[in-house]
């Protein structure tokens, strides 16, 4: 398994946000979380990529565990994720954004870099073709020297997945991508993240849109109240009489 996630809880002030969560995440697919509002999925990311800490539980990935490890730390183990609300630098253009994405993997030097010599700047230029490669992915490369707030919101979320790419993630960690899309976008944004897992990403994505979810993942985990209430591949999931107690039937009336 790429992510082992045992026992994890997490506790504000004494109320508890997550108790007991348990999970595997297998690489090479998409697994799925959804849960009704408040049900402790954000948090879930955040405790996975150590933006809080844990109250209890461990986080292992690729085989060594990352509990407590520091985000920088974890992201350069790949392990990457995007936020809810699209988190970029405003007075970055589009290309700097999805530069600052490959800093978790530099390891040139102060001086090579400050001396200007020949490796240096072919690693600059191969960096800059690793960006070109990614943008133009996501159908962004026009876009390389607008700043974010020129764009739409959709391809600001476009261009905050783009910089995740840029750290080469082995796992992606996705906040509700489709939220704010219209329908037309969020299909399009279905065959990015099918595309990008067939690139060989491993994708873990927290979503309300079930259309969404239904049509992409070979996983489903259901959060409610901090705790799972049910796994398994999609359509089962979909059936189960708790699950449709808790979130789909309030979906569908």
């Amino acid at each position: 398994m790429l992510l082992t996630v045992e026992n994890l809880k997490k506790e504000f002030s004494g109320l508890v946000a997550l108790k007991d969560v348990s999970f595997e995440v297998p690489e090479g697919g998409i697994t799925g979380i959804i849960g009704p509002n408040g049900a402790g999925k954000t948090t879930l990311f955040n405790v996975i990529s150590s933006i809080l800490p844990l109250t209890g539980g461990r986080v292992v990935f690729d085989g060594k565990d990352i509990t407590g490890l520091p985000c920088h730390r974890i992201a350069a183990r790949g392990l990457v994720r995007t936020f809810q609300n699209v988190r970029l630098f405003k007075e970055m253009t589009v290309l700097e954004n999805v530069l600052t994405g490959l800093h978790a993997h530099s390891a040139e030097d102060f001086w090579t870099a400050s001396l200007h010599l020949p490796s240096s700047l072919e690693r600059k230029m191969e960096k800059l073709r690793q960006v070109y490669r990614i943008l133009d992915s996501l159908d962004l490369e026009k876009h390389i020297n607008k700043l974010p707030l020129a764009l739409p919101f959709g391809q600001r979320r476009l261009l905050e997945i783009a910089r995740a790419l840029a750290a080469r993630p082995k796992l992606l960690l996705l906040d509700e991508p489709a939220a704010g899309l219209n329908r037309s976008e969020t299909a399009a944004l279905a065959k990015i993240l099918h595309r990008i897992n067939k690139s060989g990403i491993t994708l873990l994505l927290v979503e309300h849109d079930m259309r969404l979810v239904m049509g992409i993942v070979d996983w489903l985990i259901v959060l409610d109240a901090g705790s799972i209430i049910a796994r398994g591949k999609p359509e089962a999931v979909r059936q189960n009489p708790t699950v449709i107690r808790a979130y789909l039937g309030e979906e569908e009336t």
